[in-house]
């Protein structure tokens, strides 16, 4: 750097200085950095290193020539990098699945919200574009001293924000559930047309923010009054309560007056507002190759009532009636059996009550279907398979009880129909058929099924209709199977197609579905009036399970899961789900619960929190069936009631070839159901003589003077002792066994109500 005229250089360092001398000697750099003005942005230069052109006289235009192409450049690389969404092959994360607009996405949320399927005190994501807050019906208000939005400026960073909803619901109740005198002995039953705060919920159970298990479970009893009364913690516990009542046609009276009326709020985003963002899906990644799907076609949003105002406990024109869904394929087994054994042991059937008392209850009553779908997965049922269906029934000791007109009204078996069930759907019914090659797409790995006549496909339907002995060999391989009948024999076709028949029940129906392998553990009463969509964790990832999904019927979350399941080759897997939601910032329509309420043993068999585990402490899945010797004697000193106390339900994950009671596997219901306990013993007696003679047959040798002979077993002995069974009972037989001493009469359920015939 040179001084005044006549001066010496000055320069900052002797550093400087020798850099400064060793240009002069080698003639000058060969690159020189040039500031260039950004456009649109003032008091910014872009540094452009340019190469030192030596010309003394021409070196001034092209500069400022290399300038401009400087300039050009800049303007193209930052028009493709602003606004673009599509996704980068070389990126490491997974092609995004997105086929909607903003404004679709937009519409979505509100259709919810407005819906009252949003009765939550979270926020809508900013990517979704939403300004002004959306009038919420299912959380009340509260105060608020903001501006009317006529009356303030607009705010630059208002569409960079997260919007939260403006509450004009009923007030909200949180009892104190505890029993009374003199029903002490059990824990009350759920308070009808109460609802879980599932914000209260994920407070004290998120994984994700270091929430143990252990702890969760205990908030869950505590605040539905299951600990009965044997409480061993002192002081309030005002902040684990997470059961509500809603207080019909009542509001808050501290929100402070406005001049706008909330009710009368725009459903959709203002056009003003739409105006601030020059490209609206400049933050949405839109699947690689795909077009923008057509606007959805969605129904008014419903008007959300609280359950107390309801004139009838049950509408049958409500969007989500209290229906259990479970998906089976192959021969009825002991786990459906012990599936709904589980549901008339823990839900308000009424059982207890006269039938004639029914009509007039304020109580409404949950069904159980249970879909049965009679051969393998890819086979087309036959004309009679419904008459066959409930022929097989009858005759299946395991599934005959059930057909009792005792419980003909709360347990249903329904026939599945993969074509009529698919035609059910409005948003696929006239595509779903150019995927039908696709069918069986498992996060997005496809299993093809080649294309059969209908009549070689009517014959594959027929064998489902005979035993085992008589099927032909290739009953065995993947396409052909009916059910688990090992680890090494899984039935993979018929769990991808489950992972489709959830949504499709639970969008054309409404409901919960439930994976087969799943138990209930607790009356559902303040799940059900809850009407928040969910799903739950995937252990430690943040993904989705579906063995437990809720959704209401119709929704505008289920139109656009469908449509864009079509649009990724109708996989339903649970990963591709999350990240279909994931995608479209759809998270909050769809809660991801947290394990502890449907899956409480999940993080410790995977290695999580085994510093403090819930009762009872499983490493493996599989200690639930083979309880560890260390930890045996829990299962018949605790019972039912010790056993993840607290949970809505239990998920064993498969294990469909393991039986819950070795000892004793055939259902033991009493006099009442004998014929089917003898069939099931003759047949368990016969198939440990089998057994039996085939092991005689490798323990004899050639060189022996007579073969051993065969022990014959009494299927049917008069006089059982307790030396016949098993010294240290499983998990799984305790439960069993409890949930048949209801139904024999010789106990009352889990919340002291007897069986009445």
């Amino acid at each position: 750097m040179l001084g005044p005229a006549g001066s010496l250089p000055l320069h900052s360092s002797a550093v400087r200085e020798k850099e400064q001398l060793r240009r002069a000697h080698n003639g000058g750099p060969w690159i020189q950095p040039v500031l260039v003005p950004i456009p649109g942005v003032q008091n910014r230069r872009l540094r452009l290193p340019l190469p030192a052109l030596r010309l003394r006289r021409q070196r001034g235009p092209l500069l400022v020539c290399f300038a401009c192409m400087a300039v050009v450049f800049t303007v193209v690389l930052v028009s493709r990098s602003f606004g673009r969404n599509e996704w980068d092959q070389s990126s490491r994360g997974e092609p995004p699945t997105l086929v909607f607009r903003k404004e679709d996405l937009q519409r979505i949320w509100q259709w919810e919200i407005a819906s009252g399927h949003f009765p939550s005190r979270h926020s809508i994501p900013k990517q979704i574009g939403i300004v002004e807050p959306p009038v919420n019906p299912a959380i009340p208000p509260k105060s608020r001293t903001i501006t009317p939005s006529r009356y303030r400026p607009a705010s630059p960073d208002a569409a960079n924000a997260d919007t939260d909803t403006l509450g004009v619901g009923p007030k909200r109740k949180y009892p104190n559930i505890h029993s009374t005198p003199p029903h002490v002995s059990f824990p009350p039953r759920p308070i009808p047309g109460s609802i879980a705060d599932l914000d209260v919920i994920m407070k004290h159970c998120d994984f994700s923010q270091g929430k143990y298990v252990r702890d969760c479970l205990e908030v869950l009893r505590m605040g539905a009054g299951l600990d009965n009364g044997r409480r061993s913690r002192r002081g309030s516990f005002e902040d684990w309560k997470y059961i509500y009542l809603e207080e019909a046609n009542s509001t808050t009276s501290d929100v402070e007056p406005t001049d706008e009326d909330p009710l009368q709020t725009p459903i959709y985003r203002p056009a003003a507002a739409k105006e601030k963002v020059k490209d609206r899906d400049s933050e949405l990644l839109r699947k690689q190759g795909a077009k923008w799907e057509p606007a959805l076609t969605l129904p008014p949003p419903l008007t959300p009532r609280p359950p107390t105002s309801l004139n009838e406990s049950c509408d049958s024109d409500a969007e989500n009636p209290r229906l259990f869904h479970m998906f089976w394929t192959g021969p009825f087994t002991d786990k459906p059996y012990l599936a709904l054994l589980s549901f008339l042991f823990s839900q308000n059937t009424r059982l207890h009550e006269p039938a004639k008392t029914l009509e007039s209850t304020t109580v409404c009553r949950p069904q159980f279907w249970l879909w049965i779908n009679p051969g393998p997965a890819a086979s087309v049922p036959n004309p009679t398979a419904l008459q066959d269906m409930f022929a097989e029934l009858k005759e299946n000791p395991w599934a005959a009880p059930f057909l009792h007109p005792r419980f003909h009204d709360v347990i249903r078996f329904k026939l599945w129909n993969t074509t009529e069930r698919l035609d059910a759907i409005d948003e696929i019914r006239d595509e779903w058929r150019d995927l039908r090659d696709m069918l069986f797409n498992s996060g997005g790995h496809i299993i093809s099924v080649p294309e059969v006549e209908e009549s070689a496909a009517q014959s594959v339907s027929d064998t489902t209709n005979t035993t085992t002995d008589a099927q032909p060999t290739k009953s065995n391989d993947m396409l052909h199977r009916t059910g688990s009948k090992s680890s090494s024999e899984y039935d993979r076709m018929s769990v991808i197609l489950s992972d489709m028949a959830r949504f499709v029940l639970c969008h054309t129906f409404g409901g919960v579905y439930l994976d087969a392998d799943t138990i209930l553990l607790r009356d559902w009463e303040e799940l059900w009036n809850n009407k928040r969509a969910f799903a739950y964790r995937w252990s430690r990832l943040e993904k989705y399970n579906t063995a437990v999904l809720r959704m209401n019927r119709g929704s505008a979350l289920g139109s656009f899961l469908f449509r864009t399941a079509l649009r990724n080759g109708l996989d339903f897997h649970p990963m591709t789900v999350s990240r279909y939601t994931a995608d479209a910032y759809l998270e909050g329509l769809l809660l991801r619960l947290p394990d502890a309420l449907f899956d409480a043993a999940w993080l410790n068999t995977e290695y999580f929190q085994r510093d403090r585990p819930p009762q009872p402490y499983f490493t493996e899945f599989g200690d639930f069936f083979d309880t560890p010797e260390q930890n045996s004697a829990a299962p018949q000193a605790l019972g039912i009631e010790g056993f993840f106390k607290g949970s809505y339900s239990y998920h064993f994950h498969n294990f469909w070839w393991k039986p819950f009671d070795p000892t004793r596997n055939w259902p033991d219901l009493g006099p009442q159901f004998i014929k089917g306990e003898t069939a099931a013993r003759k047949a368990q007696a016969l198939e440990q003589q089998q057994e039996a003679a085939a092991q005689l047959a490798l323990d004899w040798k050639e060189d022996d003077e007579q073969p051993p002979k065969r022990q014959e077993l009494d299927p049917l002995k008069e006089s059982e002792t307790v030396a016949d069974d098993k010294r240290d009972l499983d998990w799984s037989a305790v439960i069993k066994r409890t949930f048949e001493s209801y139904i024999r009469g010789e106990r009352p359920n889990l919340y002291g109500e007897w069986l009445m015939w």
